[in-house]
């Protein structure tokens, strides 16, 4: 993407003076290890762009960018233990590399080492900070805990599922561009209106990865395609399938979900052929596009130049584009 390197260089050299070998190793190492496995930088690179659109200092945002990052990496450790997921970004998960009790106490550790970053700043800075964090971390953990929820239900509406996608995702998004604005003493309003830019961008985010976990190309997607099939998630894509579907379309989806004996290559070419005969996934398609204009027309209320405007613009483009 355009810009992000701009970014992200500077990130990556502020996040490797954060890794330190410490004591006791078996505590640190699983944070070392986490957060050097990669992954896009997303949420700090978009804590860093907005305190530059606001006209801040890009390197005095850079904790808030690292406490973001540290954060999203913790609930990702504590999350694959909840999934007993054996693999993250490809390679070996925390808790599968070391234990279970080193994923849970590393974790922990993880949460309390961003709430620490955000002492660096001025009494103000850190309160508003402060705040903003716990108020999203705790939305964080109802979205997890809804998902889990959703697991054993056949009732999901479509509106339960973009209330548990704001939460768990896209919060972190608003959060991540709000605390940009914050340390650049950016206007309440603007605040504000910034968050709600990235709580929109990231519901649009989440459903083109449920759209790419179908239909992406498995070369650039960096995940196996048909997760979500296999695993029997009800996404948006299957939750629009239910409500747009012929009886036909319906009996057959939770038929094939529910087989055990179809194998996983034959059911999820069977699944998406139902994404696409119900108007599912031209509808998934749609909600990314509706999603994303409806930030960008926030964009428009924020007092700053047009340009910067447009870089967001650009910015958001890519998202809703992306392939990967």
């Amino acid at each position: 993407m355009q810009h992000i390197e701009h970014y992200q260089k500077p990130f990556l050299k502020y996040l490797e003076g954060f890794i330190v070998n410490k004591e006791p190793k078996n505590l640190y190492s699983p944070i070392n290890y986490i957060l050097q496995l990669g992954g896009k930088r997303l949420r700090p690179i978009l804590t860093l762009m907005t305190a530059d659109v606001f006209g801040g200092n890009v390197p005095k945002a850079m904790d808030a960018a690292l406490s973001i990052e540290v954060f999203h990496n913790f609930s990702l450790v504590h999350d694959d233990i909840m999934d007993d997921a054996p693999l993250r970004r490809g390679e070996q998960t925390v808790h599968e590399k070391w234990n279970l009790n080193t994923g849970i106490l590393s974790g922990d550790a993880m949460l309390i080492m961003a709430y620490q970053l955000f002492e660096n700043y001025d009494p103000q800075t850190f309160q508003a900070l402060a705040k903003l964090f716990s108020k999203t971390a705790l939305e964080v953990c109802e979205g997890q805990q809804y998902d889990i929820d959703f697991e054993t239900r056949d009732d999901v509406t479509i509106p339960e599922y973009l209330k548990m996608i704001e939460y768990k995702t896209a919060v972190l998004v608003g959060a991540a561009m709000k605390m940009g604005a914050i340390v650049a003493n950016a206007s309440i309003e603007n605040q504000n209106s910034i968050y709600e830019f990235g709580r929109l961008l990231g519901i649009a985010f989440q459903l083109q990865d449920d759209y790419l976990d179908a239909f992406g190309n498995p070369e650039t997607f960096g995940k196996q395609v048909g997760g979500d099939i296999i695993e029997n998630k009800k996404t948006y894509l299957y939750l629009k399938t239910i409500a747009l579907g012929s009886d036909d379309d319906k009996m057959n989806l939770k038929t094939f979900m529910s087989n055990l004996e179809l194998s996983n290559t034959n059911k999820v070419e069977e699944v998406k052929q139902l994404f696409t005969n119900s108007g599912a996934k031209e509808a998934t398609q749609n909600a990314v596009k509706d999603y994303t204009s409806k930030a960008f027309e926030v964009l428009e209320t924020l007092e700053i130049p047009e340009e910067k405007k447009q870089s967001l613009r650009l910015f958001g483009e890519q998202l809703m584009n992306r392939r990967v």
